[in-house]
């Protein structure tokens, strides 16, 4: 999928299985290429069992900003016209799945934690049954630089999320929260603002995550 001289650099790597549903969309790697950037079944978490269940469908486009690590089991579905992005350090936990029929786009340092779901759309057709208004089906999802999506979490439609941000297990978020600015917390069904003034230690953590990349420089 890439140009050879980008190809010989070896930028991804897959470990363990992966279904390529389909590889008829598009790869862009905005960043300096190295070998080994893009990881894809890496194992850096507790879990270390795999289902072999990992699946690949790029029909549409992706772009890659910088390190991205990819844990076991995840399943990407990019539709025709989609359009998905990864910041730099973006890391999916094991069992993430991402299904982008619009746009998605994950900002430099955000973390989504093993078991959650990120999905753009509603799959079907809804409609009001008193006034026959039809509602969007999919609208855009962008997640903001240095967040922190806790495990088993669902990232629906039209959902906004500031820099510094983090989310509580077992949240759906599925509106703007950008309102209440960086350095918070959000959980809950639906997710609602829970403390302001928090963060992960991103500093005291940055040397231990970039452990995992293969070159740093």
């Amino acid at each position: 999928m890439f140009p050879f001289k980008i190809a010989k650099k070896l930028p991804v790597f897959f470990y363990g299985s992966v279904k390529f549903t389909s590889l008829s969309g598009e790869i862009i790697i905005d960043a300096p290429i190295k070998i080994g950037m893009i990881g894809f079944g890496q194992q850096f978490e507790i879990f270390t069992c795999s289902k072999k269940t990992a699946e690949i469908n790029l029909s549409g486009r992706l772009k890659i900003k910088g390190h991205v690590h990819i844990g076991k089991d995840c399943s990407l579905y990019i539709a025709k016209e989609a359009y998905c992005e990864f910041g730099n350090m973006t890391c999916l936990g094991y069992n993430v799945k991402i299904f982008c029929t619009n746009k998605i786009i994950l900002g430099e340092w955000a973390r989504v934690a093993y078991e959650s779901q990120i999905y753009d759309t509603n799959f079907h057709n809804i409609y009001n049954t008193s006034t026959q208004e039809r509602y969007s089906k999919s609208k855009p999802i962008i997640i903001g630089n240095y967040n922190w999506v806790a495990n088993r979490s669902t990232i629906t439609k039209s959902t906004i999320t500031p820099d510094y941000c983090i989310v509580a297990s077992n949240s759906v978020l599925s509106k703007d929260y950008s309102k209440f600015g960086s350095y918070i917390l959000l959980g809950g069904i639906p997710a609602k603002l829970i403390k302001e003034h928090i963060s992960r230690d991103w500093e005291g953590e940055r040397a231990r995550i970039e452990d995992f990349l293969i070159f740093k420089k």
